[in-house]
Protein backbone atom coordinates (compact mmCIF):
# COMPACT_ATOMS: atom_id res chain seq x y z
CA UNK A 1 0.00 0.00 0.00
CA UNK A 2 1.47 3.27 -0.92
CA UNK A 3 0.10 6.24 1.62
CA UNK A 4 1.60 10.19 0.40
CA UNK A 5 3.45 12.11 3.17
CA UNK A 6 1.56 15.34 1.65
CA UNK A 7 0.52 17.53 4.55
CA UNK A 8 -3.95 17.94 4.39
CA UNK A 9 -5.32 21.01 2.98
CA UNK A 10 -6.52 23.21 5.06
CA UNK A 11 -9.76 24.37 2.81
CA UNK A 12 -11.70 21.96 0.80
CA UNK A 13 -14.53 24.30 -0.21
CA UNK A 14 -17.14 21.16 0.50
CA UNK A 15 -20.72 20.94 2.80
CA UNK A 16 -19.70 19.17 5.41
CA UNK A 17 -23.60 18.08 5.96
CA UNK A 18 -23.93 17.35 2.53
CA UNK A 19 -20.99 14.40 2.60
CA UNK A 20 -21.15 12.74 6.06
CA UNK A 21 -24.19 10.61 6.60
CA UNK A 22 -26.27 10.35 9.73
CA UNK A 23 -26.53 6.48 11.10
CA UNK A 24 -28.24 4.17 8.60
CA UNK A 25 -27.08 5.96 5.66
CA UNK A 26 -24.14 6.73 3.17
CA UNK A 27 -21.36 3.81 3.06
CA UNK A 28 -19.07 3.45 6.21
CA UNK A 29 -15.73 4.93 5.81
CA UNK A 30 -13.32 1.91 5.67
CA UNK A 31 -15.75 0.12 3.53
CA UNK A 32 -14.92 3.14 1.37
CA UNK A 33 -11.39 3.07 1.88
CA UNK A 34 -11.42 -0.63 0.80
CA UNK A 35 -13.08 -0.26 -1.81
CA UNK A 36 -10.88 2.52 -3.38
CA UNK A 37 -8.29 0.24 -3.17
CA UNK A 38 -6.34 2.20 -0.61
CA UNK A 39 -6.48 -0.83 2.12
CA UNK A 40 -7.88 -3.57 3.33
CA UNK A 41 -10.77 -2.93 5.49
CA UNK A 42 -8.90 -3.96 8.63
CA UNK A 43 -6.38 -1.68 7.96
CA UNK A 44 -8.24 1.26 7.08
CA UNK A 45 -9.68 1.04 10.42
CA UNK A 46 -6.55 1.36 11.71
CA UNK A 47 -5.64 4.29 9.36
CA UNK A 48 -8.79 6.34 10.73
CA UNK A 49 -7.41 5.13 14.72
CA UNK A 50 -4.23 6.75 13.83
CA UNK A 51 -5.90 10.11 12.59
CA UNK A 52 -4.20 9.32 9.21
CA UNK A 53 -7.82 9.95 6.90
CA UNK A 54 -9.90 13.19 6.66
CA UNK A 55 -13.19 13.58 5.43
CA UNK A 56 -13.96 17.24 4.01
CA UNK A 57 -11.26 18.68 5.58
CA UNK A 58 -11.60 17.02 9.21
CA UNK A 59 -9.43 14.59 11.01
CA UNK A 60 -11.66 11.26 11.85
CA UNK A 61 -10.57 9.17 14.61
CA UNK A 62 -13.68 7.49 15.25
CA UNK A 63 -15.10 4.46 13.60
CA UNK A 64 -18.45 3.92 11.94
CA UNK A 65 -19.03 7.38 9.78
CA UNK A 66 -20.76 6.88 7.24
CA UNK A 67 -19.75 9.28 3.99
CA UNK A 68 -21.66 9.68 0.57
CA UNK A 69 -19.03 8.69 -1.84
CA UNK A 70 -20.54 11.27 -4.55
CA UNK A 71 -19.95 14.44 -2.61
CA UNK A 72 -17.28 13.67 0.31
CA UNK A 73 -13.90 14.63 -0.37
CA UNK A 74 -11.63 11.95 1.63
CA UNK A 75 -7.81 11.99 2.38
CA UNK A 76 -5.46 9.36 3.41
CA UNK A 77 -2.37 11.68 4.77
CA UNK A 78 -3.06 14.23 2.95
CA UNK A 79 -3.70 12.50 -0.53
CA UNK A 80 -7.04 12.38 -1.75
CA UNK A 81 -8.55 9.17 -2.73
CA UNK A 82 -10.60 8.55 -5.44
CA UNK A 83 -14.28 7.27 -4.12
CA UNK A 84 -16.60 8.47 -6.72
CA UNK A 85 -16.71 5.69 -9.14
CA UNK A 86 -18.82 7.58 -11.44
CA UNK A 87 -15.67 9.95 -11.88
CA UNK A 88 -13.55 9.36 -15.16
CA UNK A 89 -10.34 10.57 -16.05
CA UNK A 90 -8.55 9.35 -19.63
CA UNK A 91 -5.47 10.28 -21.39
CA UNK A 92 -6.06 10.31 -25.31
CA UNK A 93 -3.36 10.86 -27.92
CA UNK A 94 -4.90 13.37 -30.26
CA UNK A 95 -3.79 12.86 -34.00
CA UNK A 96 -2.93 15.36 -36.38
CA UNK A 97 -5.92 16.70 -38.26
CA UNK A 98 -8.58 15.95 -35.17
CA UNK A 99 -10.41 18.97 -33.69
CA UNK A 100 -11.00 19.56 -29.84
CA UNK A 101 -14.66 19.38 -29.92
CA UNK A 102 -16.76 16.22 -28.89
CA UNK A 103 -18.72 17.12 -32.05
CA UNK A 104 -18.14 19.22 -34.90
CA UNK A 105 -21.35 20.78 -37.51
CA UNK A 106 -19.39 21.24 -40.14
CA UNK A 107 -18.69 17.25 -40.07
CA UNK A 108 -14.70 17.53 -39.62
CA UNK A 109 -12.81 14.56 -37.38
CA UNK A 110 -13.30 15.60 -33.98
CA UNK A 111 -12.61 14.05 -30.83
CA UNK A 112 -16.01 12.97 -30.11
CA UNK A 113 -15.61 10.31 -33.18
CA UNK A 114 -12.25 8.55 -31.08
CA UNK A 115 -14.26 8.52 -27.67
CA UNK A 116 -18.06 7.86 -29.34
CA UNK A 117 -18.36 4.25 -28.04
CA UNK A 118 -17.84 5.73 -24.53
CA UNK A 119 -20.13 8.73 -24.92
CA UNK A 120 -23.04 5.81 -26.06
CA UNK A 121 -22.49 3.98 -23.11
CA UNK A 122 -23.76 7.00 -21.44
CA UNK A 123 -20.81 8.61 -20.30
CA UNK A 124 -20.67 12.07 -20.48
CA UNK A 125 -16.54 13.30 -21.20
CA UNK A 126 -15.07 16.52 -22.09
CA UNK A 127 -11.75 18.09 -22.85
CA UNK A 128 -9.75 19.80 -20.55
CA UNK A 129 -8.65 22.48 -22.60
CA UNK A 130 -7.95 22.68 -26.50
CA UNK A 131 -5.48 21.35 -29.13
CA UNK A 132 -5.43 23.11 -32.73
CA UNK A 133 -6.10 20.71 -35.43
CA UNK A 134 -2.75 20.38 -36.91
CA UNK A 135 -1.05 20.18 -32.83
CA UNK A 136 -1.10 16.43 -31.85
CA UNK A 137 -0.94 14.79 -27.96
CA UNK A 138 -1.80 14.63 -24.74
CA UNK A 139 -5.49 15.82 -24.01
CA UNK A 140 -7.43 15.08 -21.27
CA UNK A 141 -10.58 13.82 -20.95
CA UNK A 142 -13.02 13.44 -18.01
CA UNK A 143 -16.45 14.11 -16.35
CA UNK A 144 -15.28 15.86 -13.08
CA UNK A 145 -16.09 19.82 -14.15
CA UNK A 146 -14.28 20.55 -10.63
CA UNK A 147 -11.09 19.30 -11.78
CA UNK A 148 -11.02 20.51 -15.34
CA UNK A 149 -11.76 23.98 -14.06
CA UNK A 150 -8.67 24.07 -12.20
CA UNK A 151 -6.54 22.52 -14.55
CA UNK A 152 -7.33 25.32 -17.01
CA UNK A 153 -7.60 28.23 -14.63
CA UNK A 154 -4.04 30.45 -15.00
CA UNK A 155 -4.08 30.94 -11.03
CA UNK A 156 -3.01 26.91 -10.86
CA UNK A 157 0.15 27.61 -13.62
CA UNK A 158 -0.24 23.99 -14.56
CA UNK A 159 2.78 23.21 -16.66
CA UNK A 160 2.02 21.65 -19.95
CA UNK A 161 4.97 20.17 -22.35
CA UNK A 162 5.22 20.34 -25.99
CA UNK A 163 8.18 18.53 -28.74
CA UNK A 164 8.41 21.66 -31.78
CA UNK A 165 9.82 20.36 -35.33
CA UNK A 166 10.72 23.98 -36.14
CA UNK A 167 12.63 25.10 -39.45
CA UNK A 168 16.39 26.44 -38.40
CA UNK A 169 18.94 24.99 -36.49
CA UNK A 170 18.82 26.72 -33.23
CA UNK A 171 21.18 26.61 -30.64
CA UNK A 172 21.60 28.48 -27.30
CA UNK A 173 19.76 31.89 -28.66
CA UNK A 174 16.96 30.60 -28.86
CA UNK A 175 16.77 28.96 -25.46
CA UNK A 176 17.73 32.36 -24.14
CA UNK A 177 14.91 34.35 -25.98
CA UNK A 178 12.17 31.91 -24.98
CA UNK A 179 13.13 32.00 -21.21
CA UNK A 180 13.64 35.96 -20.87
CA UNK A 181 10.04 35.80 -23.41
CA UNK A 182 9.19 37.16 -26.45
CA UNK A 183 6.44 40.05 -27.22
CA UNK A 184 2.92 38.82 -29.12
CA UNK A 185 0.19 41.11 -30.72
CA UNK A 186 -1.66 39.59 -27.01
CA UNK A 187 1.33 40.58 -24.40
CA UNK A 188 4.72 38.94 -23.32
CA UNK A 189 5.57 34.94 -23.01
CA UNK A 190 7.81 32.96 -22.02
CA UNK A 191 8.77 29.49 -21.22
CA UNK A 192 9.48 27.86 -17.98
CA UNK A 193 12.41 24.91 -19.57
CA UNK A 194 13.06 25.03 -23.03
CA UNK A 195 15.86 22.39 -24.34
CA UNK A 196 17.11 21.88 -28.06
CA UNK A 197 16.55 17.64 -28.55
CA UNK A 198 18.15 17.54 -31.73
CA UNK A 199 19.43 19.55 -34.89
CA UNK A 200 19.54 18.23 -38.35
CA UNK A 201 19.47 19.66 -42.17
CA UNK A 202 18.10 22.83 -41.19
CA UNK A 203 16.10 21.87 -38.99
CA UNK A 204 15.74 21.19 -34.95
CA UNK A 205 13.94 19.63 -32.42
CA UNK A 206 13.25 21.71 -29.70
CA UNK A 207 11.43 20.99 -25.97
CA UNK A 208 9.50 24.14 -24.40
CA UNK A 209 7.72 23.60 -21.06
CA UNK A 210 5.37 26.63 -19.91
CA UNK A 211 2.13 27.19 -17.99
CA UNK A 212 0.82 29.56 -20.57
CA UNK A 213 -2.90 28.14 -22.15
CA UNK A 214 -3.24 31.50 -24.56
CA UNK A 215 -4.55 30.04 -28.53
CA UNK A 216 -1.41 28.81 -30.33
CA UNK A 217 1.38 29.98 -27.69
CA UNK A 218 3.69 27.76 -28.80
CA UNK A 219 3.87 28.11 -32.16
CA UNK A 220 3.32 32.27 -31.99
CA UNK A 221 6.36 32.09 -29.63
CA UNK A 222 8.63 30.25 -31.58
CA UNK A 223 7.76 31.75 -35.08
CA UNK A 224 8.87 34.98 -33.15
CA UNK A 225 11.92 34.16 -32.26
CA UNK A 226 12.45 33.06 -35.82
CA UNK A 227 12.09 29.48 -35.73
CA UNK A 228 8.44 28.61 -37.02
CA UNK A 229 6.96 25.28 -36.42
CA UNK A 230 6.58 22.19 -38.72
CA UNK A 231 5.07 19.59 -36.27
CA UNK A 232 3.85 20.21 -32.79
CA UNK A 233 3.07 17.12 -29.80
CA UNK A 234 2.01 17.90 -26.40
CA UNK A 235 3.97 14.91 -24.05
CA UNK A 236 3.12 15.87 -20.77
CA UNK A 237 0.68 17.90 -18.76
CA UNK A 238 1.85 18.15 -15.21
CA UNK A 239 3.23 14.56 -14.04
CA UNK A 240 0.99 13.11 -16.68
CA UNK A 241 3.09 11.83 -19.24
CA UNK A 242 2.10 10.48 -23.15
CA UNK A 243 4.68 8.18 -23.00
CA UNK A 244 4.80 5.32 -25.72
CA UNK A 245 0.75 5.95 -26.50
CA UNK A 246 0.22 5.82 -29.97
CA UNK A 247 -1.89 8.56 -31.98
CA UNK A 248 -5.66 7.85 -31.70
CA UNK A 249 -5.32 5.86 -28.56
CA UNK A 250 -6.84 6.82 -24.95
CA UNK A 251 -6.11 5.43 -21.60
CA UNK A 252 -7.23 5.75 -17.80
CA UNK A 253 -5.27 7.73 -15.72
CA UNK A 254 -3.43 6.17 -13.09
CA UNK A 255 -4.17 6.39 -9.44
CA UNK A 256 -0.51 8.86 -8.32
CA UNK A 257 -1.71 10.82 -12.13
CA UNK A 258 -5.12 11.70 -10.41
CA UNK A 259 -3.54 12.23 -7.13
CA UNK A 260 -0.60 14.37 -8.73
CA UNK A 261 -3.31 16.56 -10.74
CA UNK A 262 -5.32 16.97 -7.64
CA UNK A 263 -2.68 18.39 -5.48
CA UNK A 264 -1.39 20.73 -7.89
CA UNK A 265 -4.77 22.66 -8.40
CA UNK A 266 -5.42 22.52 -4.70
CA UNK A 267 -7.94 19.81 -4.42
Amino acid sequence: MYVSKAKPARHQHVDRDRSVQPSGEGIRLQKVLAQAGVASRRMAEKLIDDGRVEVDGNIVTTQGMRIDPNTAVVRVDGARVRINEDMVYFVLNKPRGIHSTMSDDMGRPCVGDIVGEKLDAGQRLFHVGRLDAATEGLLLLTNDGGLANRLMHPRYEVSKTYLATVVGEADRELIRTLKAGVELDDGPAKADYVQIVDTWQGKSIVRVELHEGRKHIVRRMLKAAGFPVERLVRTKIHTVQLGEQTPGTIRALNSAELTSLYKAVGM
